[in-house]
Protein backbone atom coordinates (compact mmCIF):
# COMPACT_ATOMS: atom_id res chain seq x y z
CA UNK A 1 0.00 0.00 0.00
CA UNK A 2 1.58 3.50 -1.22
CA UNK A 3 2.12 5.89 1.33
CA UNK A 4 1.27 9.81 0.08
CA UNK A 5 2.20 13.31 1.77
CA UNK A 6 -0.69 14.92 2.89
CA UNK A 7 -2.15 17.55 0.65
CA UNK A 8 -0.76 20.41 2.59
CA UNK A 9 2.92 19.69 2.15
CA UNK A 10 1.76 19.15 -1.80
CA UNK A 11 0.17 22.56 -2.26
CA UNK A 12 1.72 25.69 -1.83
CA UNK A 13 3.91 28.84 -3.62
CA UNK A 14 7.24 27.39 -4.51
CA UNK A 15 10.23 28.99 -2.75
CA UNK A 16 11.18 31.39 -5.35
CA UNK A 17 7.61 32.84 -5.31
CA UNK A 18 7.97 33.11 -1.29
CA UNK A 19 11.53 35.24 -1.48
CA UNK A 20 9.39 37.67 -4.22
CA UNK A 21 6.74 37.45 -2.23
CA UNK A 22 8.83 38.92 1.37
CA UNK A 23 10.75 40.97 -0.76
CA UNK A 24 7.86 43.06 -1.75
CA UNK A 25 6.50 43.10 1.94
CA UNK A 26 9.86 44.05 3.09
CA UNK A 27 10.25 46.68 0.43
CA UNK A 28 6.59 48.14 1.31
CA UNK A 29 6.91 48.58 4.71
CA UNK A 30 10.40 50.19 4.42
CA UNK A 31 8.89 52.68 1.47
CA UNK A 32 5.50 53.12 4.39
CA UNK A 33 7.93 52.70 7.60
CA UNK A 34 10.41 55.87 5.53
CA UNK A 35 7.11 57.84 4.78
CA UNK A 36 4.67 57.68 7.35
CA UNK A 37 6.11 56.37 10.44
CA UNK A 38 4.52 52.83 10.92
CA UNK A 39 6.82 51.11 12.63
CA UNK A 40 7.90 53.53 15.36
CA UNK A 41 5.83 52.15 18.23
CA UNK A 42 6.83 48.29 17.05
CA UNK A 43 10.60 49.25 16.87
CA UNK A 44 10.05 51.21 20.64
CA UNK A 45 8.11 47.88 21.52
CA UNK A 46 10.71 45.90 20.75
CA UNK A 47 13.52 47.84 22.10
CA UNK A 48 11.75 47.95 25.47
CA UNK A 49 11.69 43.44 25.38
CA UNK A 50 15.38 43.30 24.46
CA UNK A 51 17.10 46.10 26.30
CA UNK A 52 16.95 43.60 29.56
CA UNK A 53 18.85 40.82 27.33
CA UNK A 54 21.09 43.54 25.99
CA UNK A 55 21.75 44.23 29.98
CA UNK A 56 22.23 40.70 30.95
CA UNK A 57 24.79 39.92 28.02
CA UNK A 58 27.07 43.32 28.27
CA UNK A 59 27.14 43.08 32.35
CA UNK A 60 30.21 41.08 32.04
CA UNK A 61 32.23 43.76 30.01
CA UNK A 62 30.63 46.40 32.14
CA UNK A 63 32.29 44.79 35.59
CA UNK A 64 35.29 44.00 33.65
CA UNK A 65 35.64 47.57 32.69
CA UNK A 66 34.83 49.33 36.33
CA UNK A 67 37.03 46.77 37.72
CA UNK A 68 40.14 47.91 35.61
CA UNK A 69 39.14 51.46 36.32
CA UNK A 70 38.60 51.35 40.06
CA UNK A 71 42.50 49.39 40.38
CA UNK A 72 43.69 52.46 38.01
CA UNK A 73 41.73 55.10 39.41
CA UNK A 74 43.20 53.90 43.05
CA UNK A 75 47.10 53.98 41.55
CA UNK A 76 46.19 57.68 40.15
CA UNK A 77 44.74 59.24 43.20
CA UNK A 78 48.21 57.25 45.28
CA UNK A 79 50.29 58.95 42.70
CA UNK A 80 48.72 62.07 42.72
CA UNK A 81 48.17 62.21 46.66
CA UNK A 82 52.00 61.61 46.79
CA UNK A 83 53.07 64.31 44.76
CA UNK A 84 50.64 66.94 46.53
CA UNK A 85 52.01 65.97 50.02
CA UNK A 86 55.78 66.17 48.47
CA UNK A 87 54.59 69.78 47.08
CA UNK A 88 53.03 69.95 50.36
CA UNK A 89 55.92 69.82 52.32
CA UNK A 90 57.83 71.74 49.64
CA UNK A 91 55.61 74.67 50.37
CA UNK A 92 55.51 74.59 53.74
CA UNK A 93 59.65 75.02 53.52
CA UNK A 94 59.00 77.87 51.72
CA UNK A 95 56.84 79.39 53.98
CA UNK A 96 58.65 78.37 57.06
CA UNK A 97 61.36 80.36 55.13
CA UNK A 98 59.52 83.34 53.85
CA UNK A 99 58.36 83.63 57.43
CA UNK A 100 61.82 83.71 58.79
CA UNK A 101 63.10 86.09 55.99
CA UNK A 102 59.79 88.19 56.94
CA UNK A 103 60.46 88.62 60.39
CA UNK A 104 64.37 89.34 59.74
CA UNK A 105 63.36 92.05 57.26
CA UNK A 106 60.88 93.83 60.01
CA UNK A 107 64.03 93.30 62.67
CA UNK A 108 66.60 94.80 59.90
CA UNK A 109 63.80 97.73 59.56
CA UNK A 110 63.77 98.72 63.30
CA UNK A 111 67.64 97.96 63.72
CA UNK A 112 67.52 100.57 61.03
CA UNK A 113 65.21 102.76 62.63
CA UNK A 114 67.33 102.26 65.93
CA UNK A 115 70.41 103.51 64.02
CA UNK A 116 68.97 106.85 62.71
CA UNK A 117 67.18 107.48 66.59
CA UNK A 118 70.90 107.34 68.30
CA UNK A 119 73.36 110.13 68.07
CA UNK A 120 76.37 106.94 68.04
CA UNK A 121 78.07 105.52 65.44
CA UNK A 122 76.76 101.80 65.08
CA UNK A 123 78.00 99.21 63.25
CA UNK A 124 75.73 96.19 61.73
CA UNK A 125 76.59 92.44 62.64
CA UNK A 126 75.07 89.23 62.08
CA UNK A 127 75.40 86.73 64.86
CA UNK A 128 76.77 83.45 63.71
CA UNK A 129 76.78 80.69 66.27
CA UNK A 130 76.56 80.64 70.15
CA UNK A 131 79.37 79.89 72.70
CA UNK A 132 80.56 76.40 73.23
CA UNK A 133 80.18 76.40 76.99
CA UNK A 134 76.82 75.97 78.13
CA UNK A 135 77.35 77.77 81.48
CA UNK A 136 78.38 81.15 79.30
CA UNK A 137 75.97 83.43 77.75
CA UNK A 138 78.20 84.67 74.76
CA UNK A 139 77.51 84.83 71.10
CA UNK A 140 80.12 85.19 68.32
CA UNK A 141 79.04 87.59 65.27
CA UNK A 142 80.42 87.97 62.05
CA UNK A 143 82.41 91.59 62.66
CA UNK A 144 86.00 92.16 63.65
CA UNK A 145 89.60 94.08 63.97
CA UNK A 146 89.14 94.53 60.54
CA UNK A 147 86.12 96.46 61.05
CA UNK A 148 86.89 98.26 63.46
CA UNK A 149 85.87 96.47 66.64
CA UNK A 150 87.30 96.93 69.93
CA UNK A 151 87.10 94.71 73.11
CA UNK A 152 84.07 96.66 75.51
CA UNK A 153 82.07 98.21 72.78
CA UNK A 154 78.32 98.58 73.39
CA UNK A 155 76.07 95.42 71.50
CA UNK A 156 72.51 96.51 71.26
CA UNK A 157 69.32 95.58 68.95
CA UNK A 158 66.77 97.72 68.05
CA UNK A 159 65.35 98.14 71.89
CA UNK A 160 68.09 98.02 73.96
CA UNK A 161 71.32 96.69 75.42
CA UNK A 162 72.02 93.06 74.66
CA UNK A 163 75.92 92.54 75.65
CA UNK A 164 79.67 93.53 75.21
CA UNK A 165 82.66 92.79 73.22
CA UNK A 166 84.91 90.85 75.48
CA UNK A 167 86.88 89.08 72.84
CA UNK A 168 88.28 90.33 69.45
CA UNK A 169 89.42 88.46 66.17
CA UNK A 170 90.47 89.63 62.98
CA UNK A 171 87.27 88.98 60.92
CA UNK A 172 84.73 87.75 64.17
CA UNK A 173 84.67 89.35 67.92
CA UNK A 174 83.22 87.24 71.02
CA UNK A 175 80.04 89.48 72.57
CA UNK A 176 78.93 88.17 76.33
CA UNK A 177 75.54 88.77 76.58
CA UNK A 178 74.29 91.19 79.87
CA UNK A 179 72.48 87.88 81.00
CA UNK A 180 76.19 86.35 81.78
CA UNK A 181 76.91 85.76 85.08
CA UNK A 182 79.88 87.63 84.87
CA UNK A 183 78.96 90.79 83.22
CA UNK A 184 78.05 94.13 85.31
CA UNK A 185 76.32 97.41 83.84
CA UNK A 186 76.29 100.91 85.37
CA UNK A 187 72.16 101.76 84.86
CA UNK A 188 70.28 104.55 86.17
CA UNK A 189 66.69 104.42 87.62
CA UNK A 190 65.21 106.82 84.85
CA UNK A 191 62.34 107.69 87.61
CA UNK A 192 64.72 109.06 90.13
CA UNK A 193 68.04 108.65 88.90
CA UNK A 194 69.09 106.25 91.05
CA UNK A 195 72.33 104.78 90.21
CA UNK A 196 72.77 100.97 90.45
CA UNK A 197 74.66 97.91 89.16
CA UNK A 198 72.90 95.44 87.17
CA UNK A 199 74.58 91.75 86.47
CA UNK A 200 73.67 89.00 84.83
CA UNK A 201 71.95 85.63 86.90
CA UNK A 202 72.88 82.54 84.11
CA UNK A 203 69.16 83.18 82.34
CA UNK A 204 68.24 84.65 79.43
CA UNK A 205 65.19 86.62 80.99
CA UNK A 206 66.54 87.78 84.35
CA UNK A 207 69.06 89.91 85.56
CA UNK A 208 69.34 91.49 89.25
CA UNK A 209 70.36 94.37 91.16
CA UNK A 210 73.21 93.74 93.99
CA UNK A 211 73.86 95.73 96.64
CA UNK A 212 70.80 97.72 96.96
CA UNK A 213 69.99 99.63 100.36
CA UNK A 214 66.54 98.33 101.83
CA UNK A 215 65.44 102.03 101.73
CA UNK A 216 66.22 102.54 98.30
CA UNK A 217 63.16 103.84 95.95
CA UNK A 218 63.33 101.01 93.41
CA UNK A 219 59.68 100.04 92.13
CA UNK A 220 58.66 97.29 89.96
CA UNK A 221 58.10 98.35 86.56
CA UNK A 222 60.89 101.08 86.69
CA UNK A 223 63.24 101.72 83.57
CA UNK A 224 66.77 100.97 83.65
CA UNK A 225 69.11 102.95 81.12
CA UNK A 226 73.09 102.97 81.10
CA UNK A 227 74.47 106.06 83.26
CA UNK A 228 77.66 105.96 81.34
CA UNK A 229 79.89 106.00 84.67
CA UNK A 230 83.17 104.14 83.95
CA UNK A 231 83.10 105.30 80.38
CA UNK A 232 82.18 101.80 79.26
CA UNK A 233 78.79 101.83 77.90
CA UNK A 234 76.98 105.02 75.99
CA UNK A 235 74.51 106.97 78.51
CA UNK A 236 70.45 106.84 77.75
CA UNK A 237 71.11 103.31 76.14
CA UNK A 238 67.79 101.28 77.62
CA UNK A 239 68.88 98.13 79.55
CA UNK A 240 66.24 96.88 81.72
CA UNK A 241 62.85 97.03 83.71
CA UNK A 242 62.53 96.11 87.30
CA UNK A 243 59.95 93.22 87.94
CA UNK A 244 59.63 91.93 91.71
CA UNK A 245 61.66 93.96 94.48
CA UNK A 246 61.89 91.80 97.83
CA UNK A 247 62.27 93.67 100.52
CA UNK A 248 63.16 91.66 104.14
CA UNK A 249 64.44 92.64 107.31
CA UNK A 250 66.52 89.81 107.97
CA UNK A 251 69.01 90.69 104.51
CA UNK A 252 70.72 93.92 104.61
CA UNK A 253 69.93 94.17 100.53
CA UNK A 254 67.41 94.31 98.89
CA UNK A 255 66.73 92.09 96.23
CA UNK A 256 65.68 93.37 92.98
CA UNK A 257 65.08 91.16 89.90
CA UNK A 258 64.82 92.79 86.35
CA UNK A 259 64.16 91.45 82.83
CA UNK A 260 66.03 92.74 79.90
CA UNK A 261 64.48 95.13 77.19
CA UNK A 262 66.28 94.22 74.50
CA UNK A 263 66.02 90.41 72.94
CA UNK A 264 68.65 88.88 74.52
CA UNK A 265 67.89 85.32 72.52
CA UNK A 266 65.64 86.72 70.05
CA UNK A 267 67.51 87.62 67.05
CA UNK A 268 70.16 87.13 64.59
CA UNK A 269 71.30 90.83 63.75
CA UNK A 270 72.72 93.31 66.06
CA UNK A 271 74.49 96.50 66.56
CA UNK A 272 77.97 97.38 67.74
CA UNK A 273 78.39 101.03 69.37
CA UNK A 274 81.18 102.30 67.85
CA UNK A 275 83.33 104.25 70.05
CA UNK A 276 82.76 104.99 73.63
CA UNK A 277 82.51 107.84 76.23
CA UNK A 278 85.92 109.63 76.99
CA UNK A 279 86.44 110.06 80.55
CA UNK A 280 89.72 111.41 82.15
CA UNK A 281 91.72 108.92 84.08
CA UNK A 282 91.06 108.18 87.47
CA UNK A 283 92.91 110.08 90.18
CA UNK A 284 94.76 107.53 91.49
CA UNK A 285 96.33 106.10 88.12
CA UNK A 286 97.35 109.94 87.66
CA UNK A 287 99.20 109.63 90.95
CA UNK A 288 100.72 106.20 89.77
CA UNK A 289 101.57 107.63 86.39
CA UNK A 290 103.23 110.91 88.29
CA UNK A 291 105.36 108.57 90.92
CA UNK A 292 106.32 106.10 87.82
CA UNK A 293 107.71 109.21 85.89
CA UNK A 294 109.52 110.19 89.05
CA UNK A 295 111.47 107.01 89.87
CA UNK A 296 112.44 107.21 86.42
CA UNK A 297 113.89 110.37 86.86
CA UNK A 298 115.33 109.98 89.89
Amino acid sequence: MEHQPPPFFRTGPTPLARLLIFSSLSLVLLVADTLFGFLAPLREFAAVLVYPIQRVALAPVSIASRVGEFFVTQAALRAENDRLAAQNREQAARLAQLKALQAENVQLRELIGARRRLEIRVLATEILYAARDPFSRKVVVNKGRSDGVEAGLAVMDDRGVVGQVTRVYPWLSEVTLITDKGQFVPVENQRNGLRAVLSGTGSDGALELRFIPLNADFQNGDRLATSGIDGVYPPGLPVAEVANVERSAAQLFARITCKPVAGVANHAHLLIVLGRPETPPRPAEEEKAGRAKKGRKG
